[in-house]
């Protein structure tokens, strides 16, 4: 089984743009703000699957004055929209990925970057163990060391709490 590993030169999966998210607001009867729409312009073809804290960082910078309420509150309610996906992985913040095809993850277990991966074809997959339960859906998550982390000169099993963690936004 193939999978194809999404990299920054890849062309991201379906993400709303800021148009379309506006609208999808103000279907739902929720107030845009201008705060709002600069989350949206930060979740448009974002690829790092930022954190509140990280997009906060980033909006603050660029609109001093933006609430880390507003932040959390419009993630909250993207996600209650089905406009982008929470992903909560042991050991790290939630993260928020606008990438809405179908697709999962493969995560650095040195520095966390987390990176989109595709399977072609999920439901080919052999996997043991079911007894009778029918799968609806997969979520997968691959674990290992991205290519910079393999170049490290300190990747090594031993070293891999040395390696500071990359928080992208």
């Amino acid at each position: 089984m193939a999978c194809r590993y999404a990299r920054a030169d890849d062309t991201v999966g379906f993400v709303r743009t800021p148009a379309e998210l506006t609208t999808t607001f103000r279907a739902n009867g929720l107030k845009v703000t201008p705060q709002r729409q600069l989350l949206f312009r930060l979740l448009h073809d974002n690829t790092t699957h930022p954190t509140a804290e990280g997009l906060f960082a980033t909006a603050s910078q660029l609109m001093p004055g933006i609430s880390l309420r507003t932040v959390y509150q419009t993630l909250n309610d993207l996600a209650a929209m089905g406009q982008l996906q929470v992903l909560q992985f042991s050991g790290g913040p939630t993260r928020f990925d606008p990438n809405l095809t179908d697709h999962h993850h493969a995560k650095c277990d040195a520095c966390g970057d987390l990176h989109d991966v595709y399977v072609p074809d999920v439901g080919s997959l052999q996997v043991s163990g079911f007894a009778g339960f029918v799968p609806q859906r997969a979520s997968i998550m691959f674990g290992g060391l991205c290519a910079a982390c393999q170049q490290a000169p300190a990747a090594s099993p031993h070293a891999l709490n040395t390696i500071p963690n990359k928080e992208t936004s």
